[in-house]
């Protein structure tokens, strides 16, 4: 049995460590408020535009975006990977990143050639490496806050290789935030635009455009792109901050329970020091009797 000296080191250090855990998951619930704020300032917005878009691949304009034209046959995939910079939020980026591998070798058995990846977060990036993935960009250090300026250069380099013929189809995954307690990792496909897929309706009709289809469609759809990257970041930091609270109090109420363990072994061990301190006394006394 441990000394009563080390057990109380071990207590010492677990309830360090619980300061910590404690500090965080009140970090975590005070950013998590403001992260679920923006994201749902964030959706009315990015589900408009995406019922906007899905409108548009039924249009009968001549005009015909190249975001729009469907792909007879997919062999080469780009997919956009939305992870977080940081770790100790539970199995977030585990289960989305799991999430999109077992989606790249399914595409692979599928017969796909080429599969090239944008890596959004720390912990995307650095598993997409040790993963051996053809990574065409990345961008880390995010923040709590997400910058449509900082997402756009990586982004666009999927988007001019499916607009240049590269990529037949351009797919997204992330992380939707569904409560505090309930996270779901999602693959989404952001390019080309499919009405079915999106929910628009079958029948051929079309808007009426001013000053001309041409620039109203490649501006609805530069728009569209941006809010849907926008959104999915929003999602995954409001997921970060929630499942990161979670699992700062899930560690802070298992340190308590460790503590309460080691202070009744320590109790115990003092108590068994104690008797048999009592035992020697008492057979020192009967000796000199």
């Amino acid at each position: 049995m441990a000394s009563g000296k080390e057990i109380r080191t071990k207590i010492k250090s677990v309830q360090n460590t619980r300061k910590i855990t404690k500090a965080m998951e009140m970090v975590a619930a005070s950013k998590m408020r403001k992260a679920q704020e923006r994201m749902k300032a964030a959706r009315p917005y990015g589900d408009k535009i995406r019922q906007m878009a899905a409108n548009l691949s039924h249009a009968l304009t001549e005009y015909k975006h190249p975001f729009l034209i469907k792909k007879d046959k997919v062999e080469r995939v780009g997919l956009i990977v939305v992870t977080t910079d940081k770790g100790l939020c539970g199995g977030l980026n585990t289960n989305v990143l799991r999430l999109a591998y077992n989606q790249m070798k399914d595409w692979e058995a599928k017969g796909v050639k080429e599969i090239r990846v944008t890596a959004i977060g720390n912990k995307g990036f650095g598993f997409m490496q040790r993963a051996g993935a053809k990574l065409v960009s990345h961008v880390t250090q995010l923040g709590d806050t997400p910058h449509l300026e900082k997402l756009i250069g990586p982004v666009k380099v999927m988007l001019d290789a499916f607009r240049a013929g590269e990529l037949d189809a351009v797919y997204f995954s992330y992380t939707r935030f569904i409560n505090t307690m309930k996270q779901e990792p999602r693959v989404e496909q952001l390019l080309p635009l499919t009405g079915e897929r999106m929910g628009a309706p079958e029948h051929g009709w079309d808007f009426i455009y001013e000053p001309d289809p041409q620039v109203v469609i490649d501006e609805l759809l530069r728009r569209y792109v941006e809010a849907i990257v926008y959104q999915s970041l929003a999602e995954n930091m409001a997921s970060e901050q929630s499942a990161r609270m979670v699992a700062m109090k899930a560690a802070s109420d298992n340190a308590k329970t460790v503590i309460n363990e080691l202070q009744l072994i320590y109790n115990k061990t003092r108590q068994a020091a104690i008797t048999k301190e009592i035992s020697e006394i008492v057979g020192g006394a009967a000796a000199l009797e």
